[in-house]
């Protein structure tokens, strides 16, 4: 598990968000050895995630995979998704 890239994620969104007790970042192992992150946040949030056209979604992407490379993490999946 990759706990310091979970809290990196976990507190990006959280910073985003109005309801930030609600994230939920969970970690799952894709094929060929991908490591796919599940970001799960109130729906009345997603707008804010998402951004205007997929902005903020693409930046937030990119930042997770920055910090996952810095952590010698070769290959993440980011999914945002609301509850």
């Amino acid at each position: 598990m990759h706990t310091e890239l979970i809290t990196f994620t976990e507190n990006l969104i959280k910073s985003l968000v109005k309801e930030p007790d609600l994230v939920r970042v969970q970690e799952f192992l894709g094929d060929d050895d991908i490591i796919q992150l599940e970001i799960i946040v109130q729906e009345s949030d997603m707008g804010a995630v998402i951004g205007h056209g997929g902005k903020m979604a693409t930046a937030i992407r990119t930042l997770i995979q920055a910090a996952a490379y810095n952590m010698n993490i070769k290959r993440v999946r980011i999914n945002i998704d609301s509850f």
